[in-house]
């Protein structure tokens, strides 16, 4: 099987530009190809995963990545997808972005001996005279077909602004300047970043030649994929000091049970052979495919330790074991307590970041999901002092929330 027929086996290709030409680079390791990353947090997370795995098949077979950051655009913001604008970064904050980006992409991307490479498209970007961008780039644009894409007829609907409306033209000269600069010759995207890619396809073309070799590539389920980076209590990043190596494991594991196989067959490097005879499984068999899921992806992210130590976790407290070492841990203080040495439950809930408000823990306590050490707490004014976090003190909020507290 060809890398090409791989990525589609794997449900990753939604639509192509020229897909014979497309075949006979990938497969013969001879793509260039770029993927866009806006700087907008200083931590990727899961809703990049598609990506990043792309990237990292496609440079196992011999082509060559590069990661485009952002920089520039995310002084404009991307209208795809977004009822509001987007809000303003300082310079300052994009660059500590870009490098925090940098580190996590290490773990997916071999950098070194110019196997792959990272940019930022404020190099390029923020240097352009404004009438030369009119005069070379803008008159390569119609104003009608641009209004004709779906992410602008949205947002006209609710108002664009002039700042954003340009957002299509920078990406698409993006394009245009890895083209001539690093031989770039294919871009990959999600399928809401569609109508954005042919502009820069479609840029090249027409100012270099209609032979000129530039590709368009969406990836099947990318704009889905930003949506799995979401969850009720916030984001599931790849940095481990926002999201533990136990939350990153319980979140895939937690997956519907009719997402599974799709997230493995799309996010994992196993083999289609081994994946394809998990198409027949089900009942109690999806909870073991879930568990190959999470320790998959958070090795991935990881590492191997650190995923055996959270699948181990997770696995002794489902069983309802004691062992809490390897689980998530907050810290108490002595600042933490009032002034009769007590901490209350609904302040221990929203210090354990299970929740976001002291409502929200109220709800749980009085819905009856709320535990400490496998006891239900049922009174919101529940209250512990330092004695009761002499030995281990796990708190649970639903099935699949756990915190260890521990006192500093």
């Amino acid at each position: 099987m060809t890398i090409y027929d791989e990525l589609v086996a794997r449900g990753l290709i939604a639509q192509v530009t020229d897909e014979e030409e497309i075949k006979e680079l990938i497969n013969n390791g001879k793509a260039t190809f770029y993927i866009g990353f806006d700087p907008t947090a200083d931590s990727l997370h899961v809703g990049h995963f598609m990506a990043l795995c792309l990237m990292k098949r496609l440079q196992m077979a011999g082509n060559k990545p590069i990661a485009l950051i952002g920089g520039g655009t995310a002084m404009i913001g991307d209208p795809s997808g977004r009822s509001d604008m987007r809000q303003m970064m300082t310079k300052e904050t994009i660059e500590h972005n870009c490098e925090c980006f940098k580190k996590q992409m290490s773990k997916f991307i071999d950098f070194s001996e110019g196997k792959a490479l990272m940019v930022n498209n404020a190099d390029w970007l923020l240097d352009l005279n404004y009438v030369d961008v009119l005069r070379e780039v803008g008159a390569h644009f119609s104003v009608n077909r641009m209004l004709s894409h779906e992410c602008y007829k949205q947002r006209m609907e609710r108002g664009l602004t002039f700042l954003e409306f340009n957002y299509m033209i920078m990406q698409s000269y993006d394009f245009f300047e890895l083209f001539q600069k690093y031989g770039c010759n294919m871009q990959f995207g999600g399928d809401d970043q569609w109508a954005n890619m042919l502009g820069g396809t479609e840029l090249i073309r027409r100012k270099l030649g209609k032979n000129a070799c530039a590709m368009t590539i969406t990836l099947l389920l990318n704009s889905e994929g930003k949506k799995m980076g979401k969850t009720q209590s916030g984001a599931v990043w790849l940095d481990p000091n926002k999201t533990s190596p136990f939350d990153f494991y319980q979140y895939w594991r937690n997956v519907a049970d009719a997402d599974v196989l799709k997230c493995i067959r799309m996010l994992t490097f196993l083999p289609l052979e081994q994946i394809d005879e998990m198409d027949s499984w089900e009942g109690s068999q999806l909870n073991q495919a879930k568990e190959i899921l999470a320790f998959e992806l958070t090795k991935l992210v990881h590492g191997e330790e650190e995923a055996q130590k959270a699948q181990d976790a997770a696995r002794a407290l489902f069983a309802g074991g004691g062992n809490a070492d390897n689980m998530p841990t907050t810290n108490l203080t002595a600042d933490d307590f009032n002034e009769e040495g007590k901490i209350g439950i609904l302040d221990l809930m929203l210090k354990a970041e299970l929740v976001t408000s002291k409502a929200e823990a109220r709800r749980g306590v009085q819905q009856g999901g709320v535990t400490v050490n496998g006891d239900k707490v049922n009174d919101p004014f529940t209250t512990f002092t330092k004695d009761d976090f002499a030995a281990d003190f796990v708190l649970k909020k639903g099935k699949k929330n756990f915190r260890k507290i521990v006192l500093k």
